[in-house]
């Protein structure tokens, strides 16, 4: 299969390469050569909608990533205990793979995540000049420095904002209220409250739109906050509608580690295993791209990754080589016949 899919003739074609040129080839890439793959991954990205979209959502994550030898870049976490990465992960609203930059296992700070954004950002808008961008993403991102550069470059943003006794000043008194009309209910069902104001950090160059969700239950009173540029939408419909769909993010890099083993990155060198990266994002997109041409209302079209490789990709198959043609025999017993037709029949599609 894999030498049918390099257009080569399954039986007297010729061979496929052995895991060791895999592996001179995963050191073959310099970072230029490097720099060049991550653009063509964004153009890949923007090369995948139909039309050119009014506007998209960025869901910026990272993710830590345990090694057990010497490779370079590898850095002690103390919070995992463990020698790792950390790279940075970028996901779109729909689940589309955008980037994947490898890097020590620590918090990014403001002026590293800055500069992957002007190369991110400039190359999608390379693609689509007017497409309004949304950058979504946990407190570990909302820096003075990624504020400032969204404002600079038009690009509206909601970030999750550490808990600080400035902000919790604006909080008191709804804590309080809510507190008490959660011990006050019969149900004794967790109770969310919203409020919003503006304030800021003493290192941010202005004041901001913060959103404050306040939620009283059993154990106690949780407070969290987020920033934003957005002119639109109450409090309840930007923490509930907007920033908390950032947790997919985190269910799009469970799928990339655990069913596609993005976690191999065990070479010696820092490019081989950024190049390993983008080999298991090049896998990711081969599976999204499958799932997303399962009909709509269909289980399959939310199946994971590991569900669509075992029940629809892993099947015995009988290939019989022709002189003109090349013929795959399905069992006649294979589960699933009719998702199997309608994917097959729809394959084309993921070949142009």
């Amino acid at each position: 299969m894999f030498k049918m899919a390099l257009g080569q003739q399954p039986g007297s074609g010729r061979a496929a390469c052995s895991q060791s040129t895999i592996s001179r080839m995963e050191n073959l890439s310099d970072v230029r050569a490097l720099l060049r793959m991550g653009r063509a991954m964004v153009d890949l990205y923007c090369a995948s909608f139909r039309n050119v979209p009014k506007r998209i959502t960025l869901d910026i994550d990272d993710t830590f990533d345990a090694v057990h030898g010497e490779q370079q870049l590898r850095l002690f976490n103390a919070h995992y205990d463990e020698y790792g990465f950390q790279p940075i992960v970028v996901f779109d609203g729909e689940g589309r793979f955008v980037a994947a930059v490898l890097r020590p296992a620590k918090r990014p700070k403001g002026v590293e995540i800055r500069a992957f954004l002007r190369r991110l950002l400039r190359a999608i808008r390379a693609n689509w000049p007017k497409t309004t961008i949304l950058l979504r993403a946990d407190s570990h991102y909302c820096c003075p420095e990624v504020l400032d550069w969204c404002r600079a470059n038009g690009i509206d943003f909601i970030f999750g904002v550490a808990p600080t006794t400035t902000l919790r000043r604006h909080v008191e008194t709804l804590e309080a209220s809510t507190q008490a009309r959660f011990g006050a209910a019969p149900d004794g069902e967790k109770l969310r409250r919203f409020k919003e104001f503006h304030d800021g950090a003493a290192s941010w160059s202005r004041v901001e739109r913060i959103v404050a969700r306040v939620e009283a239950r059993p154990g106690g009173t949780d407070s969290r906050f987020v920033v934003t540029s957005l002119k639109s939408g109450n409090a309840r419909t930007l923490y509930q509608d907007i920033y908390c769909r950032r947790g997919q993010a985190e269910n799009h890099i469970k799928s990339w580690k655990t069913h596609l083993a993005a976690n191999r990155t065990s070479c010696c060198t820092a490019t081989a295993n950024q190049f390993r990266l983008f080999l298991h994002a090049g896998a990711y997109w081969l599976m999204w791209s499958l799932r997303s041409m399962m009909p709509k209302r269909s289980s399959w079209r939310v199946a994971q990754f590991n569900t669509l490789r075992l029940r629809l990709i892993k099947i015995a198959a009988r290939v019989i080589e022709m002189k003109t043609q090349i013929k795959l025999h399905l069992p006649s017993a294979a589960p699933y016949q009719d998702i199997l037709r309608l994917l097959l029949s729809r394959l084309p599609r993921l070949v142009t």
